[in-house]
């Protein structure tokens, strides 16, 4: 590169993703979506890479006819549909991918994109929505209810998580500049990988929540049922208060938290974007007891005027404004300090008995959820990769020039 090359984005950019289907979509794969029309709307559309696609078939995908390139696990007897079922083979094959005429590569990993291989003259960026959950801290929480532990597997797992951690921390030291999407990512990062990161938020889609609509007497839990979202906890809390709780989501523990339902609390599985945007309209509150990376859940309640009660761990630190005797205007919501039922049940009972809905603006919280819309991630996002890819093209400029001297 010239010392006069355009300090523009360059005009092929690779956006990789660990894998694009209908089958898992949320909160990081609308990252990519955003990060893809941002990226079309200020440079060019980027070419898409993924482990594995079927997101593209659809007429209702945003990837509806895109090219996606993909790896061998593509090919591979229920590859598509249970990629995670290859989890040893995801790190070898994420290296197989071909980005060598990609001067940008940004990658959104929450568990191998990262790892793509990239030469000295190529910029890498990777946003990081988490370091492997179930591989680090998480591992032993994972595990408690996995059907292959309780097959007699548990020692077999552990040892293919061990060597996932090694090349996890490995990986970490290809990509040239790392996102994270929260503070608590952020420290995660520094703990396993021992690098440094700038906190992007992710994009919420708030603008389709309506804050405005008269509170009813419930309280509401969206989320996906698994181990780590600790739902049990919320349902064990409404059970002893024998209070209105509604809980949205499917996933492995749903037939258990059905069982441990009491009269009070309705397992209503899997709703519609519509029937959640209404019920997070109309809760009184929405409470949440496990530890996210960001949580995107929370933000949506938010926009939709709700104050949020939750474990006070994690990414909503970032997100929620916690109501205290010195922070009473301009709160979102209440954080409990322990991860334990008799911790959420002293916060819901303070909520209730000082009617705090009363206190706690709707249309104020939804202000505050306003500075994590997707225009304001566009923005942010968009300042962060110009002035990286500047500092990129600066450096081979130097690199270059004391190699002709």
């Amino acid at each position: 590169m010239g010392v006069n090359a355009s300090l523009d984005l360059p005009s092929n950019i690779a956006l990789v993703h660990e894998w694009f289907t209908p089958r898992s979509t949320g909160g990081a794969e609308n990252v990519v979506k955003v990060v893809d029309d941002l990226l079309t709307e200020i440079s060019s559309q980027p070419e898409l890479f993924s482990l594995v696609n079927e997101e593209n078939l659809p007429k209702s995908s945003w990837l509806f006819n895109r090219k996606v390139r993909t790896t061998f696990i593509q090919k591979l007897p229920f590859g598509i549909s249970h990629v995670q079922k290859y989890l040893p083979l995801l790190p070898f094959a994420i290296e197989q991918l071909d980005l060598d005429k990609y001067p940008l590569v940004i990658s959104s990993s929450h568990l191998v994109a990262k790892g793509i291989l990239t030469s000295p003259d190529q910029l890498h960026i990777s946003y990081v929505h988490t370091p492997v959950r179930y591989a680090w801290d998480q591992m032993n929480i994972y595990l408690k209810r996995s059907l292959l532990r309780r097959m007699g597997l548990g020692l077999l797992i552990r040892w293919q998580l061990h060597a996932l951690r090694q090349w996890d921390q490995l990986s970490s030291s290809r990509i040239d500049y790392l996102l994270a999407n929260s503070n608590f990512t952020a420290k995660r990062i520094w703990k396993y990988w021992k690098r440094r990161s700038e906190v992007i938020h992710p994009p919420v889609n708030v603008e389709r929540f309506d804050w405005n609509k008269p509170r009813e007497d419930f309280y509401l839990s969206v989320c996906r049922l698994v181990p780590n979202k600790r739902v049990d906890l919320l349902v064990r809390a409404f059970n002893r208060l024998k209070l209105p709780l509604i809980v949205v989501g499917d996933g492995v523990e749903k037939a258990y938290l059905k069982n441990l339902a009491g009269p009070t609390v309705q397992i209503l599985g899997f709703q519609s974007m519509e029937k959640i945007e209404n019920l997070m309209s109309q809760c009184r509150a929405f409470v949440y007891a496990g530890i996210e990376d960001f949580g995107i859940t929370p933000v949506e309640a938010m926009a939709a005027g709700a104050p949020v009660i939750a474990f006070g761990k994690g990414g909503v630190l970032d997100t929620v404004k916690c109501f205290n005797s010195n922070l009473s205007k301009g709160s979102t919501g209440l954080l409990f300090p322990d991860q334990t039922v008799n911790s959420l049940v002293e916060a819901i009972e303070f909520f209730k008995g000082k009617q705090l809905w009363r206190d706690l603006n709707p249309e104020l919280i939804r202000d505050w959820a306003n500075q994590f819309s997707q225009d304001s991630f566009k923005i942010r996002f968009e300042k962060t990769i110009n002035r990286v890819w500047r500092e990129h093209i600066n450096s081979c400029d130097i690199t270059t020039s004391g190699i002709r001297s």
